[in-house]
């Protein structure tokens, strides 16, 4: 692999190998999970052996995107505290998504966007845990009402639609912004985009050399 002379490490190793081992659990998870969203998509059950197994093994895949989630959350949370600069990028977020960065304050590391992206997702991600349990037959559910199983089926795959939603926007973006692809692939970005999308975090990297 050829790394230019101007590159600057974006993630370091452990930080993508956490990202796609959640990107590859979160696919799996929701696959087994639309399964039984709707009976147009019973037809799911067949990449994991049958209904019968695809219903055992969704509570535990769901647990292994939590779990991916959360090492690569505590690499990076700190990151994405929102601040007052964070507040004012937001209020420019249309001219941004225009293409007139300029309008917006300097983004550090991660931009606004992302930042209310990673606490949705976290949201999101701790909605599911929770009402997951409550549903999780044998194991708990049993003990519990069936009122409040119910409820917690719905709320399970209102927390599913939004995850899923924000992800396919997540990747959107990453594939509308110029090398945001190879920098969670390889691990780095020309100095010219840090420049461009993150030049409070471009000024900090150089600021350290």
């Amino acid at each position: 692999m050829h790394i230019p002379h101007d590159a600057i490490q974006r993630y370091e190793y452990g930080e993508r190998v956490s990202h796609w081992l959640l990107a590859i659990s979160f696919i799996v998870a929701t696959l087994s999970g639309l399964a039984f969203f709707h009976p147009s998509m019973y037809w799911l059950t067949h990449l994991f052996g049958g209904g019968p197994w695809t219903k055992i093994l969704h509570p535990f895949l769901g647990l292994a995107m939590m779990l991916f989630f959360v090492l690569l959350g505590l690499r990076v949370w700190h990151h994405n505290l929102i601040d007052a600069n964070d507040r004012k990028w937001l209020l420019k977020a249309g001219e941004v998504m225009m293409g007139n960065e300029e309008a917006a304050p300097p983004a550090g590391r991660y931009n606004a966007g992302q930042k209310v992206l990673f606490w949705l997702l976290a949201l999101c991600m701790l909605g599911l845990l929770i009402t997951g349990f409550l549903f999780w037959r044998p194991y708990f559910a049993d003990a519990l009402p069936v009122t409040l199983v119910r409820l917690a089926t719905l709320l399970h795959a209102v927390a599913a639609t939004g995850l899923i939603l924000l992800v396919i926007g997540h990747a959107y973006m990453s594939f509308w912004t110029k090398e945001s692809i190879r920098a969670i692939t390889e691990g780095w970005v020309t100095r010219a985009w840090a420049r461009m999308n993150h030049p409070a975090w471009y000024r900090e990297v150089e600021r350290d050399r």
